[in-house]
């Protein structure tokens, strides 16, 4: 594994904006990034990244369903009580999953250790499964990367196939807060993947989601039976509607069991349930007395944070970085801290995909700091050798 500096294509905006990656570039900075790709060999891809991937969401699986049995677990998770039975339900009625992603930390000299799991509304989709193979195709065309340059990244076929089999051709409706640029885009990519697999599709943001009398949703034209919403299920729980759902007769994607797992409370629960994987790091919740066996150097996390925000790191006492923000009251976790890997760019995080509950692919995210966060930038990869 390492970082390679390339000169960047002259022409990739235009490139961007033509097929539709219309975020590339956020508030002025650059969020798409092509003046370096990372390198691996197909042996690290295969064994360090794609088998734990599988792995680890085998046991993520497992303990879901630990967790809707238990409501000790529930409560440690701040999941509301009124949301119990509306998880459960889903959980046993097998109701499926598109997609997740693993944030992994890597730097090709041991095992990969999970940092979180972005379950429920995973972004950098697009850039990972469409643009970065776009990227690689035309640098093996100029010569710039050799012929026999590979990425692992099946996430748009895995995509279409999972949503045909998920939809079985009918109207899929799709919903985000519409003035969030890079939630769009990722709506539009996922509308565009479910036209491939033979659905119809409508987008309608989710203020304009009703609830009629008969308890479905609905939008102008009708009622919404399937649902992809980029929008988390904490904040839909406790939305006016939130208590509405379990008899609104619509599926969703990603289903309410997913509250579970995109929750960072998992890391401790993995933890206790799996002690010394290769792949976990230890981890406890902040009340737990435990977390004392991190000593003096330990990631403190909010439950339910995003883009790093509220994320505390401390080594040896000290303050090594740390990123403010509207989390925290629903309570921390305290995890051992990792080593990432870095290069010119600073630290790099691997996003590692499961769509359709398969391994996928990979995209990488760089920071100046060690905190992911949504000033991060996208960077491609490519396995050579």
């Amino acid at each position: 594994m390492r970082r390679v500096a390339i000169p960047e294509r002259p022409d990739w905006r235009e490139v961007a904006e033509a097929s539709g990656f219309g975020f590339h570039t956020l508030d002025g900075e650059p969020y798409w990034d092509e003046t370096a790709y990372w390198a691996f060999t197909l042996e690290e891809i295969e064994r360090d990244l794609e088998a734990p991937t599988a792995e680890l969401h085998a046991l993520c699986r497992e303990l879901v369903g630990r967790v809707v049995g238990d409501e000790r677990l529930l409560t440690r998770l701040a999941i509301p009580p009124a949301a119990w039975d509306t998880i459960r339900e889903s959980w046993r009625r097998e109701d499926p999953s598109l997609y997740g992603r693993f944030d992994l930390a890597y730097d090709g000299t041991g095992p990969a250790k999970l940092l979180e799991y972005n379950a429920d509304t995973p972004t950098a989709l697009y850039e990972t499964g469409a643009f970065q193979w776009l990227w690689l195709e035309a640098l093996r065309g100029t010569g710039a990367l050799p012929a026999e340059a590979d990425q692992f990244n099946s996430v748009h076929d895995r995509l279409i196939a999972t949503l045909g089999r998920i939809g079985r051709a009918r109207q899929l409706h799709l919903t985000c807060l519409s003035d969030a640029p890079e939630d769009r885009g990722t709506v539009a990519y996922i509308e565009d993947c479910a036209l491939q697999a033979g659905l119809r599709t409508r987008f309608v943001d989710i203020g304009e989601i009703a609830l009629r009398d008969d308890g479905t949703f609905a939008d102008s034209q009708g009622a919404i039976r399937l649902l992809f919403k980029l929008y988390p299920w904490e904040w839909m729980f406790a939305d006016a509607f939130g208590s509405k759902v379990a008899g609104s007769g619509c599926r969703f994607l990603e289903p309410p069991w997913k509250a579970i797992l995109s929750n960072k409370g998992i890391l401790p629960i993995l933890w206790e349930m799996a002690p010394g994987h290769p792949n976990l790091l230890p981890a406890f919740f902040e009340r737990d007395p435990r977390k004392a066996e991190l000593g003096p150097s330990f990631a403190k996390k909010p439950l339910l944070s995003r883009e790093g925000a509220n994320v505390l790191l401390v080594r040896d006492a000290a303050v090594l970085d740390r990123d403010e923000g509207p989390y925290g009251a629903e309570g921390y976790v305290r995890q051992a801290l990792a080593t990432l890997a870095r290069g010119e760019g600073g630290y790099a995080v691997i996003g590692s995909w499961i769509v359709g509950d398969e391994p996928a692919g990979i995209g990488l995210r760089e920071s100046a700091g060690p905190i992911t966060t949504n000033r991060s930038r996208f960077l491609p990869h490519a396995i050579l050798g």
